[in-house]
């Protein structure tokens, strides 16, 4: 028994308009537990929408359809099925009346197109829209197969999903089975690096172990099937709990954690506070800082000293410096941090410097050269090399410098305290007097 998602509209070929409505109710199905292993996109064409349910039909057991239950002629989604099980379209009254009232409400007047939304197969039952003019359809046209037909707009169909389609499909025996996921952040290594560190990981059958990369992230999902939310969670724990020791320190949070976020949480249990400085990234690596809620607590804010003469006049990077080395060098981007430290009284001062392209590089310096420089609470600088690729482009260039920037502090933050949890003058984490 499995679902599959066949989502109707020339526009979503085209790329005009993003279908989001199929990871909506692929997120959905795996809520439910439902298996689902197919989706397909097709044109407002009533041919190759009758080659895909000729598909659809031998391999699925529930087929779930968004888009083209409008007035217009291209959408034929309806009656295309109709034709295709050889059963008549029956004009509904009650959803006549419905559409009707609903024009009404809003003070127009229902168009004679409008009345084809009403058109329903034979022995089909109605889908309501609560908040639209074109009702869906359930219809089972033949034993063992489900057809569910919703609107493309997604609130209306997120609307009715919920609503109606979700508890017939209980009622109907499915969603017995949750699918619960978690998802393990990973930053600092490469995808194929940590999939070979997990790869005996990767053979389960439940819970499943997968890895994703994307934006220099490396993410394992891991998935159980249950028959509930906390049975899942306690089939997953084990495994998480195994592959975030593999990772190490390349693991930094899960779900929706952010480094970002963790780095703001190492901060708050420090008590600590920081800065930057930033060049190249334009304010990036504070925008990541502040999306996170509550960061006014530990961040107290940055500049970015774009030319040289913020970095000379605000910072206090040296002139001769600048002139000797530039300003894409370790000493400069040292002296960043420690100058964004002293202006803003803050324990932490981190700052970036590099070329993010795509003009401005050269042999000794190219384009993704970048220095990250760090100032710590006892005042002692560091400063972290990265060369992250000439073809990399300037938007990816400039995020990973400040993910980089980020990860850094995070692994300076964690050593310390793993120092002050080892330490002989603490006990249970309080420092005590000896």
């Amino acid at each position: 028994m499995s679902a599959e998602i066949i989502c109707v509209g020339t526009e979503l070929l085209l790329g005009d308009i993003l279908n989001s409505n199929a990871q909506f109710l692929a997120l959905e199905l795996a809520s439910l537990g439902i298996p689902h292993f197919y989706q397909t996109v097709v044109g407002d064409n009533p041919g190759r929408l009758k080659q895909v349910l000729e598909i659809a039909i031998a391999r699925s057991n529930l087929l779930i359809f968004t888009g083209g239950l409008g007035p217009t002629p291209d959408d034929l989604t309806t009656e295309t099925i109709a034709d295709f099980f050889g059963v008549p379209l029956i004009e509904r009254q009650d959803v006549l009346d419905d559409i009707a009232q609903k024009f009404a409400s809003r003070g127009r007047e229902m168009t004679p197109s409008n009345r084809k939304q009403a058109l329903i197969p034979k022995g089909a039952d109605i889908l309501p829209n609560p908040g639209g003019t074109a009702p869906g359809m359930i219809w089972q046209p033949r034993p063992n197969l489900t057809i569910l037909t919703f609107p493309g707009v997604p609130t209306e169909m997120h609307r009715m999903w919920r609503e109606t389609a979700v508890p017939y499909l209980k009622s109907q025996g499915w969603g017995k089975e949750i699918i619960y996921s978690r998802t393990l952040r990973f930053w600092g290594i490469g995808e194929s690096a940590l999939a070979e560190k997990v790869t005996p990981f990767l053979d389960l059958t439940n819970p499943t172990v997968a890895p994703y990369a994307g934006q220099g992230q490396v993410r394992l999902r891991v998935s159980a099937r249950a028959t509930s939310a906390t049975d899942a969670q306690l089939l997953i724990e084990p495994v998480a709990q195994q592959l975030r020791q593999i990772g190490g320190l390349d693991y930094f949070g899960d779900d929706d954690d952010t480094l970002a976020s963790v780095v703001g949480e190492l901060l708050i249990e420090a008590d600590e506070t920081l800065s930057v400085a930033e060049s190249c990234t334009g304010g990036g690596l504070g925008s990541m800082l502040t999306e996170v809620p509550g960061s006014s607590n530990y961040f107290l804010g940055g500049v970015i000293s774009y030319d040289n003469s913020v970095k000379a006049s605000v910072l206090g990077v040296s002139q001769s410096d600048l002139y000797k080395v530039g300003a894409v060098s370790k000493v400069v981007a040292m002296q960043m941090a420690a100058g964004v430290r002293s202006l803003l009284s803050t324990h932490w001062g981190l700052s970036i410097t590099g070329i993010a392209g795509p003009g401005g590089g050269s042999d000794t310096k190219p384009v993704g050269l970048v220095y990250i420089g760090l100032a710590k609470p006892d005042g002692t600088l560091e400063c972290f090399k990265f060369q992250l690729g000439q073809n990399r482009g300037r938007s990816s260039i400039r995020h990973a410098s400040a993910c980089n920037a980020l990860d850094q502090l995070r692994r300076r933050l964690l050593a310390i305290k793993a120092e002050r949890q080892s330490s002989p003058e603490s006990i249970d984490g309080q420092s005590v007097d000896l």
